[in-house]
């Protein structure tokens, strides 16, 4: 049996502030330090080794969930990662409060620290996020914006550290929209010293704040982080291979454009093969098979999706656990 675990782990003394000082949130891996983020690996790693060791370690507390986009992993892992935690999650869907829209987002977020311990937003614009941190007293967790994905890429390097052992000097390509997911993985890639090129087409390259942020914090780690526009340059002798929807949620009417201009970026046998032997591939789902990705890939022996995938419930249980353990103290 797992020995269990002080209430308050060394990830939480390194997430949550001094008495009298701000809450902390997770809305951008850039926030974290080098040690934080490695020790929300540690404690992501423990919990989904020894499950039993954190049973109801947030019993009596409320996670709400605001999400204005739909979901299914990211939805059912913080519900379930909730109870199991012993805690209670509060869904609410786009229609039950339409933030910024039937209530102003100050509004939303004063109320919710009222009555929750924590909030997860799902949301479109990033600065919802940031000003519902500004307004509540509690927590706010960034469970997806158009910017960053932070607990996508938590995951995705948490898998790759089971699969590949020491992170720092691993090389990953991305090949595709340079959209959330790759702003969040330049971010997480900065924190581990893990090598990052991403091959864009010209004019859908990940976000140039993100980027050059990213870069300037990866000087302490030695990561190298770094845009193409060929996804053959980014590929050839990775470690592992991720891709993403050419169309992400908001951008429907740009779908037929970015099919054109996402034609040669598909993942696929051809390009699989430039990459390292043991390469792994990954995608953080849903996946439009036949387009970003081959099902021969997708569903293939060298896909490591649904590891990711699974990674992110005990992702969710590690954020959830180092920011709102011993909050009522």
């Amino acid at each position: 049996m797992a020995q269990m675990i002080p209430v308050m782990s060394p990830v939480q003394m390194q997430l949550r502030p001094a008495h009298g000082h701000t809450k902390r949130d997770l809305l951008s891996l850039h926030n974290l330090t080098i040690a934080e983020f490695s020790a929300l690996l540690d404690l992501a790693e423990d919990m989904k080794q020894h499950p039993e060791a954190f049973r109801g370690l947030l019993a009596g507390q409320t996670l709400a969930l605001i999400f204005e986009k739909p979901s299914l992993r990211t939805r059912v892992t913080f519900e379930v990662g909730m109870v199991q935690l012993g805690g209670h999650p509060i869904y609410l869907a786009p229609g039950d409060i339409a933030l910024g829209k039937r209530e102003a987002v100050k509004d939303v977020a004063r109320n919710l620290a009222r009555w929750v311990n924590a909030v997860t937003v799902r949301t479109f614009a990033h600065h919802v996020l940031e000003e519902m941190a500004a307004e509540a007293n509690v927590p706010i967790i960034n469970a997806l914006s158009d910017l960053l994905h932070p607990l996508q890429a938590m995951a995705d390097l948490l898998t790759l550290r089971e699969l590949k052992g020491e992170l720092c000097g691993l090389r990953m390509a991305y090949v595709g929209d340079g959209n959330n997911v790759a702003n969040a993985l330049a971010q997480a890639a900065a924190k581990t010293g893990m090598h990052l090129s991403i091959a864009s087409p010209r004019g859908y390259e990940p976000a140039a704040s993100v980027f050059m942020q990213a870069r300037a914090d990866a000087l302490p780690s030695g990561a190298q982080i770094s845009v193409v526009q060929e996804p053959a340059d980014a590929v050839s002798g990775a470690d592992a291979v991720y891709t993403d929807v050419w169309t992400s949620m908001g951008q429907e009417m740009e779908a037929r454009e970015r099919q054109k201009r996402f034609a040669g970026y598909q993942v696929n046998a051809m390009l699989m093969a430039l990459a390292k032997p043991d390469a792994v591939f990954m995608h953080c789902l849903p996946a439009h098979r036949g387009d970003e990705v081959t099902d021969e890939v997708l569903d293939g022996p060298r896909s490591v999706v649904l590891e990711q995938a699974e990674n992110r419930l005990h992702v969710a249980k590690a954020v959830l656990l180092a920011l709102m353990g011993n909050s009522r103290n």
